[in-house]
């Protein structure tokens, strides 16, 4: 099969043709449709994640088809679902269409996994990191840490959701839980903010969005999206956040959240590596505000933002690109894109 690996990093991706994996106990045999291209991908690359599993084969926003179910039960790992009740038999059979996510297996064992934060789990194992993904033309997934997909939104358009959707959705919980008022700003509004945006809005909050300094383009596309109000986050907003997610990896945007947030406001970062926080005076994070991360995503993020995307009719807008285009992809990226950028395996 074709994929791309990368070797060292920091690096590059090459095109390699490797042996088509085979399913052990529990694993989908999966043929790649689609997978979406994101910024964590980019981050392993340069170095800034450190210990991937080399040689990767990047890639976490997967959809594919599976042609093959290993035969036996998977050692390790949950015995149950989200609903607390036991897997009996396999999830999934050959022909179905499936979403493989970041999370790709936790113990089920340690405290975090018995307290529903498997998101924190430290022998946690994840796709197109410590797994190879899904930039390749076949991939396997352990079928326990895998989902269907709404039926409404076809494979290119489905990829987005697997990680943008899923562990911004997580942000989106953790920012609001306990809010006051309705007022979220989202800082970036690239790939999780144009999704995240539209659930925002069909659970009736109200959305201010910053972007870049001189990003029109960006600010448009958020106000078609449903944003209150959409500028540029050097801009103060025009009535103070009750809550907001800082999407961009950049730390100094938490202190201009956090600046730009009122009494009780919760600014969450949504990414799995920012540049430092700069230090900042204790009176601007007093009055009960606070400053939270977000680590990967549990299975129960990932069903409730599959839900909520269908029920609101979430549709991502996505930039396809050939398999051997995964490095240009990267690249654009990095330069900052409207929506998200996809591999699209379906003509392979």
């Amino acid at each position: 099969m074709l994929a791309m690996v990368l070797d060292r990093s920091p690096g590059k991706l090459r095109p390699a043709e490797l042996p088509d994996p085979e399913p052990g106990p529990g694993e989908l045999l999966i043929r790649v449709s689609a997978c979406g291209v994101c910024r964590t991908d980019l981050h392993i690359l340069d170095g800034e994640l450190e210990r991937p599993a080399l040689p990767l084969v990047p890639g976490h926003q997967i959809v594919g088809t599976v042609e093959a179910v290993g035969a036996g039960t998977p050692s390790g790992g949950p015995d149950v679902g989200t609903d607390g009740q036991p897997f009996v038999g396999p999830r999934f059979v050959v022909g179905d269409r499936v979403g493989v996510p970041w999370l790709g297996w936790a113990c089920g064992r340690c405290r975090y996994c018995r307290t529903g934060r498997e998101n924190l789990c430290p022998s946690a194992r994840f796709t197109g990191y410590t797994l190879d993904g899904g930039y390749a033309e076949r991939t396997v997934a352990d079928q326990r840490f895998c989902f269907p997909l709404p039926a409404g939104i076809d494979d290119l358009h489905a990829a987005p959701l697997l990680c943008a959707g899923m562990i911004g959705y997580r942000a989106l919980r953790i920012a609001v839980e306990g809010a006051v008022g309705d007022r979220i700003g989202f800082f970036g509004f690239g790939s999780a903010a144009h999704i995240l945006c539209q659930v925002a809005v069909g659970e009736r909050l109200r959305v201010f969005a910053f972007t870049r300094p001189g990003d029109r383009a960006g600010q448009e596309f958020a106000r078609e999206l449903g944003a209150e109000w959409a500028g540029s986050s050097e801009q103060a907003p025009p009535e103070p956040l009750d809550a907001a997610i800082v999407f961009a990896p950049v730390g100094e945007l938490m202190l201009t959240a956090l600046r730009a947030s009122a009494p009780g406001a919760r600014i969450v970062s949504a990414g799995i590596h920012m540049t430092d926080i700069p230090s900042f005076p204790y009176a601007e994070l007093w009055e009960e505000r606070s400053l939270h991360s977000v680590a990967n995503l549990t299975r129960r993020d990932g069903e409730e933002l599959l839900e909520l995307a269908a029920r609101h009719g979430v549709r991502t807008r996505v930039e396809p690109l050939p398999l051997t285009a995964a490095g240009e992809a990267l690249e654009k990226l990095r330069r900052g894109v409207e929506g998200s950028l996809a591999l699209d395996l379906r003509a392979a």
